[in-house]
């Protein structure tokens, strides 16, 4: 039984899944504000960014995986400990990093051995395939 590390096609897979939830999340909400006839912009701000902020580093932390990820049979784990998930603040610092360095950070899979992309560098995690 030897570990497999998730390929790029997976990791992209994730990523679409995770970015059609996110922004149906943020329409759900749109349309839970429109039934209330004032809602102030800042509340509607501070939502859609805590949504968009909290959803991976969450799922990430506490599972392991996001929706997306699990779909795409792929899991994050520190590389250091395998079938450890990684903590909340590394989980945020490590989205932080893949929101910000976008498809640059995802490319850089294919040029290490354990396919990890810049953000997993830094956050010293690892995304492998789970069993079936």
């Amino acid at each position: 039984m030897s570990l497999q590390y998730a390929m790029l096609p997976d990791r992209i897979k994730a990523v679409v899944i995770d970015s059609v939830i996110l922004i149906s999340a943020m329409y759900a909400v749109s349309e839970l504000f429109a039934l209330f006839s004032e809602v102030p912009n800042t509340l509607r701000m501070v939502v859609f960014v805590v949504i968009f902020i909290l959803y991976d580093p969450l799922f990430t932390s506490l599972n392991g995986a996001t929706i997306g990820h699990t779909y795409s049979n792929i899991s994050v784990q520190q590389d250091n400990e395998i079938g450890k998930r990684i903590s909340f603040p590394i989980a945020l610092l490590r989205f932080i990093l893949k929101s910000t360095l976008g498809w640059l950070s995802l490319l850089t899979v294919t040029s290490n051995e354990k396919r990890k992309a810049l953000h997993d560098i830094v956050a010293n995690s690892v995304v492998i395939e789970n069993k079936k």
